[in-house]
């Protein structure tokens, strides 16, 4: 029989934990959307007759107790909560009351726009921070505060007011972008660069002390004294150890990126799950709400497990 190592016993038990934080974060977001459709004033039963209809107004009993029916909405509420977690571990996010179609075919119709969406703007906030960060961090006192106060503005920006800039100036004012619409990796330039610039200079913000430390370490010096040039100093040895600050945040700004993606794809015009959001308040579609919540939740620990899983090869420094 073989026997389980001293390490392999600590890794293990770390994995379960944080498997067992996610399935807990997931289960309290499903739990706070399921309160929440509670918590909807207003008869639930009313508004879905009423989107059916598209006429707003008072139901009598009779007409609310098929839907009252369909829906579980006569059932106590333990017994709805039940019912809906057991969907979920099913994979059925609920049925859509506007469009009398399962959540799951909604979202995944709007769910590869946002995924471009994500993975452009992550991946652009990524190449601009890490170019910024090589070429200012470390310059000296001029350069770098140059550098931070850079950091700090994008960081701050409105995105809403960024993309109404951003379409003003480029699409407008130069026609280099289509206003909304077009075709080809074009159309996603403006809606990724207002997402991608705040986020790259919160990115830079943690990144660029982490970076100035390192450059100050011996192993840098060393580096240097076997006859590394700058650039590859920072590049092969300093960047490996200070990238880790920025990925740890990556999680984050998935979720931060998602949630952008509601106001991206309002003011942009875009097809996604944020717009999709936004119509699914707007009208009360409570179970497209809910799904949406869930997934993202859902696609926030994942990544944050696979991040995890990623620590080992930056810092050798970190156990796996």
């Amino acid at each position: 029989m073989t026997r389980i190592s001293p390490d392999q016993s600590r890794w293990w038990r770390r994995w379960a934990g944080r498997a067992g934080s996610a399935v807990v974060v997931v289960w309290g977001a499903a739990t706070v959307a399921f309160l929440a459709q509670l918590a909807q004033p207003g008869d639930r039963a009313t508004a879905v007759l009423n989107l059916r209809t598209g006429q707003t107004q008072e139901r009598s009993p009779d007409e609310l107790a098929p839907i009252n029916a369909e829906y579980g909405f006569d059932r106590s509420a333990p017994a709805q909560y039940l019912e809906y977690l057991t969907g979920l571990l099913r994979g059925d996010l609920g049925t859509s009351y506007q469009q009398h179609r399962p959540v799951w075919d909604v979202v995944s119709e709007q769910l590869p726009g946002t995924l471009a969406l994500t993975g452009t703007t992550l991946m652009l906030a990524w190449v601009l921070m890490l170019a910024w960060v090589l070429l200012t961090a470390g310059r000296g006192r001029r350069i770098g505060g140059w550098g931070a106060a850079v950091d700090s503005v994008l960081a701050s920006l409105p995105q809403y007011w960024l993309g109404v800039v951003l379409l003003l100036v480029f699409a407008f004012g130069l026609g280099w972008f289509p206003v909304v619409g077009g075709t080809g990796p074009v159309r996603i330039v403006l809606p990724a660069l207002t997402l991608a610039l705040p986020l790259a200079g919160f990115l830079a913000q943690s990144t660029r002390t982490e970076f100035e430390r390192v450059l100050e370490q011996p192993f840098v010096l060393s580096a240097r004294l076997r006859g590394s040039g700058d650039l590859a100093v920072r590049l092969r040895h300093v960047l490996r150890h200070a990238a880790l600050a920025p990925l740890t945040l990556t999680g984050w700004a998935l979720g931060a990126t998602i949630s952008g993606a509601v106001i991206v794809e309002t003011v942009f015009a875009r097809r996604g799950i944020g717009r999709t959001l936004v119509t699914a308040v707007e009208s009360q579609d409570l179970p497209i709400v809910t799904g949406i919540v869930v997934l993202t939740a859902v696609a926030y620990v994942v990544i944050n497990l696979v991040l995890d899983a990623l620590y080992p090869l930056l810092d050798p420094r970190v156990t796996p």
